[in-house]
């Protein structure tokens, strides 16, 4: 299929997990893909020449999410590398995946690193979108990525799944408002992901993880990836302000 034929994106942290496999997916089916990092650029690198032996269009831009002026600096690359392969800066698809967890207990958390994950996983995201609707055509895509944790506990993630419950009601709000030019906003939430975490690596952590799932597996960044695909689509025109449980139904009972 080639749905996204003549249509551009951006995938923040797409150098790695389900943004890499996003921004994969996304070129695939004929979007060019903005490649976004924040530090990693042989990572980001590496998904574009991925993209581009496949035969799709891709470029890497990179920018600090979360700090001063960080939503500015990226839509400068953007901007640039847009113009440069398509003539315009227009931006059709916008995925607000980049994030950062906490992994320290409740008492343990500093004020710091609270403010740090408010920054990057809530606050750019709605600067994002502040600033690409500027770009964005009417009738334009914007999936937030959001987390299982906002339905079901881990202590030592309070500040994490705090962020994402935010990103969600971003996303309602931001429907409502963009409503009348065609713009859809939705949220998708993943549940245990495999991710690269050395984790991933040890079988019986895995086996505890995937029993988690109804489907007894742990979920792979393209089980994630191909539901964003289908909201970025026109398939999914006539859903907004929606919340996608993409957790592969975790602790359903």
């Amino acid at each position: 299929m080639d749905r996204f034929t003549d249509k551009t994106a951006l995938v923040t942290g797409s150098s790695r997990g389900i943004g890499r496999a996003t921004a994969l997916r996304l070129a695939g089916e004929g979007a060019l893909v903005a490649v976004h990092y924040t530090e990693n650029a042989e990572a980001a690198e590496d998904t574009v020449a991925r993209i581009e032996k496949d035969g799709g269009r891709a470029f890497a831009v990179q920018a600090e999410l979360g700090a001063a002026g960080g939503a500015h600096a990226l839509f400068l690359g953007l901007e640039e590398g847009l113009k440069e392969r398509t003539g315009t800066t227009d931006l059709h698809i916008l995925v607000n995946n980049a994030g950062i967890m906490g992994g320290v207990a409740p008492e343990d958390l500093t004020a710091e690193a609270f403010d740090r994950i408010m920054a990057v996983n809530a606050k750019a995201p709605y600067f994002l979108i502040q600033r690409a609707v500027r770009n964005m055509p009417d009738g334009g895509r914007v999936i937030n990525i959001s987390s299982g944790l906002t339905r079901f506990a881990n202590p030592q993630e309070i500040a994490y799944a705090m962020s994402k419950g935010a990103v969600e009601q971003l996303a309602l709000h931001f429907a409502k408002h963009l409503a009348p030019r065609g713009i859809t906003v939705n949220s998708v939430a993943p549940g245990i992901t495999r991710n690269g975490n050395p984790l991933f690596d040890i079988p019986e952590a895995v086996e505890q993880m995937a029993a988690m799932s109804a489907f007894q597996r742990v979920g792979e960044p393209e089980d994630v990836a191909d539901v964003v695909a289908f909201l970025a689509s026109d398939d999914a025109r006539w859903i907004t302000g929606a919340f996608t449980d993409a957790s592969g139904g975790t602790l359903l009972g």
